[in-house]
């Protein structure tokens, strides 16, 4: 079953230290990304999924929503229990939460 949330729900659960993982590339998340999320890029996810805590949902993220929908879908068919974040860093930015820059 897809599960999703929009930008102001994202904002509330983060606040409560929900898990964040950025699937965007490398340069993409040091040019800035959700406070706190980790970064498990796109490309590398299926040799990395076993990094990821299957024991509280994982917020997936990356610019706009696209490749955050598609990788939400292979955690979920793998065990995770994963929440795509609708809209992305870009509406989580033009909502005017912050981002951080760098490696996190």
């Amino acid at each position: 079953m897809k599960s999703e949330i929009d930008i102001a729900r994202a904002a509330q659960v983060h606040a409560e230290g929900a898990l964040f993982v950025d699937v965007r590339e490398v340069q993409e998340y040091r040019e800035g990304h959700v406070p706190g999320a980790t970064n498990l890029p796109m490309s590398r996810l299926m040799t990395r999924l076993d990094e990821l805590d299957r024991t509280r949902p994982v917020h997936v993220i990356c610019a706009s929503g696209g490749r955050s929908s598609a990788m939400a879908d292979v955690m979920r068919a793998a065990g995770i229990d994963a929440v795509d974040v609708l809209g992305g860093t870009i509406a989580w930015a033009r909502a005017g939460h912050p981002l951080e820059t760098g490696q996190g």
